[in-house]
């Protein structure tokens, strides 16, 4: 039986952005470890799941989606951003 992952991501590190933050992904476990190639070099495995990702617009539809395929999922909750209000007269107080 497949294991599947169900999460938010994260925005990137390079980007001030948060497109790309508001989808739920589902991936595989993986299942098999990877291995540098012998002859190339290059690190792989057998399992091909490991290269789909699905993507979903709310929880709900990813966790439907893997009751629908039979599939065994952990979800993983997003961390919620704190946003701390600043001012600049802030960085005129002085601190004892």
């Amino acid at each position: 039986m497949h294991q599947a992952r169900i999460y938010r991501p994260a925005k990137t590190a390079t980007s001030s952005g948060r497109r790309k933050t508001h989808r739920w992904v589902v991936e595989f476990e993986p299942r098999s470890r990877k291995e540098a190639d012998r002859l190339i070099g290059w690190i792989g495995s057998d399992d091909t799941d490991q290269q789909v990702q699905m993507r979903f617009p709310d929880q709900e539809s990813a966790i439907a989606w893997c009751k629908r395929e039979g599939l065994t999922y952990t979800v993983y909750e997003p961390h919620e951003r704190r946003i701390r209000p600043k001012a600049y007269a802030d960085n005129f107080i002085r601190k004892v």
